[in-house]
């Protein structure tokens, strides 16, 4: 295996945490945000977290799952092959892994509108698949 070009792992990772976080602020700023004020006003979801920096703990999250995401994809494409089909088939299947099962949880068991797990699932699962497309696509070796 060659050696890790560590400044291109972070590039990947900062530019795919990016379009993460655009995309998460895409799905809850706009496309969810008045099923928010709405499911607030009927008591359904709290008008405040209850974690006072929440926003920041969800970023950051991101930001570290695309790290995690970045690492998966460097040490799989020894087997699949470096490119685009391996890392939009790991983002596809991690992604799914991540987002699937709790919002489908949700959507079972916690009385809110299902438009809320659909469209967290997409969030995550979405985008898991464009941090790991951004940063593979980033990626050279050193």
């Amino acid at each position: 295996m060659a050696a890790v070009n560590k400044k291109r792992v972070a590039l990947g990772v900062l530019l795919g945490g990016l379009a993460w976080g655009i995309w998460s602020m895409v799905v809850n700023g706009l496309i969810l945000a008045s099923h928010y004020a709405t499911a607030q006003e009927a008591g359904q979801l709290l008008k405040a977290p209850r974690y006072p920096l929440f926003l920041v703990y969800w970023f950051l999250g991101i930001f570290i799952f695309t790290y995690i995401l970045t690492w998966i994809y460097l040490s799989l494409r020894e087997t699949l092959g470096p490119g685009p089909k391996t890392a939009l088939r790991m983002g596809f299947l991690v992604g799914f892994t991540i987002a699937f099962p709790v919002n489908l949880s949700v959507a079972s068991w916690v009385p809110i509108d299902r438009v809320f797990p659909m469209w967290w699932m997409l969030d995550l699962w979405v985008g898991a698949v464009l941090a790991t497309f951004i940063s593979a696509a980033l990626y050279k070796d050193a």
